[in-house]
């Protein structure tokens, strides 16, 4: 097994002021979190985050796995619903939080990065609480 220890700096076990540096929960889903990435130079990008503190998807049952996966779907086709983007890019990182998650990022054909990778965090758009709580609803309303 690839777990790790569950620890005081996992923002995605933690949540409160951990989870506030980057990220608004959103709501539980059937197995994983829904958070909105608070950086939203890519409009509408969110994680998906794995109920528990497990570093890798091979780690998860086929069950658990499956669950996950639709988590990530059902996020991902809300995500479309809403924001429209021209092509949702998935990424599962981890090497200094290794806590199973997908980042949901779309991207937009008008939009920087178009044809690249995407930048992390690159710190350029935040959103007032109004305009957070108000993506917040429309993404709730299309799950």
């Amino acid at each position: 097994m690839h777990q790790t220890i569950f620890g005081e700096d996992c923002a995605y076990c933690q949540g409160g002021e951990l989870l506030a540096k980057f990220g608004i929960k959103i709501c539980d889903l059937e197995v994983s979190q829904l958070i909105l990435f608070k950086e939203q130079s890519k409009r509408g990008r969110c994680v998906v985050a794995y109920q528990d503190h497990v570093s890798e998807i091979v780690d998860l049952t086929e069950e658990q796995r499956n669950a996950f996966l639709a988590d990530v779907t059902r996020a991902a086709k809300a995500i479309h619903k809403v924001f429209n983007p021209d092509k949702l890019n998935y990424g599962a990182y981890g090497d200094t939080g290794c806590h199973l998650h997908v980042h949901l990022v779309p991207k937009y054909k008008d939009g920087d990065e178009w044809g690249g990778v995407f930048q992390m965090n690159p710190g350029k758009v935040f959103l007032s609480d109004e305009e957070y709580a108000e993506m917040i609803e429309q993404i709730k309303a299309a799950l």
